[in-house]
């Protein structure tokens, strides 16, 4: 019987990526960003929250169809704000766009760095072991996918 080894290595991202300079700059130019977009948003909110003084303020003197009408201009006014936060900080907002158009690119050349070592190398499995450990590259010759899924009755 012949015994079949597997070679595995571990790899830290984080302690890469800190050492290539332009990441580092990215992260600064992704912070100044969400600076500004915070600022913004801040700003929004204090027109929403100054309208609604101002509103309070006047609410005796109008009558009832000006104090819809206000009342009306100070939800859109606040849906704007929300609408404005959502658009930079939201799932599909700004920041996540440009944090990927910035940063993939880092993490695209390191999986290609590690995929050329365990090529080279002849390792079935590298691990990343910075934050939680998570598969950087897998061997297709112990990727196990297929089985599983035909176990689960798809092809």
């Amino acid at each position: 019987m012949l015994g079949y080894s597997q070679k595995y290595a571990v790899v830290d991202s984080e302690y890469i990526l800190k050492k290539i300079p332009n990441y580092k700059a990215a992260l600064e130019q992704l912070d100044k960003l969400a600076q500004q977009y915070q600022s913004d948003v801040q700003q929004k909110f204090e027109g929403v929250d100054q309208a609604y003084r101002a509103y309070q303020a006047e609410k005796v003197l109008l009558t009832e169809a000006q104090k819809k009408n206000k009342e009306a201009d100070l939800q859109q006014k606040e849906l704007d704000a929300n609408e404005l936060q959502r658009k930079y900080f939201g799932p599909e907002g700004l920041m996540i766009k440009k944090r990927e158009e910035l940063l993939k690119p880092f993490y695209d050349q390191i999986f290609g760095a590690v995929k050329e070592l365990a090529t080279d190398g002849g390792y079935s499995l590298i691990l990343d072991k910075a934050n939680n450990p998570s598969v950087m590259f897998a061997s297709p010759k112990i990727d196990k996918s297929d089985e599983v899924l035909q176990k689960l009755g798809y092809k």
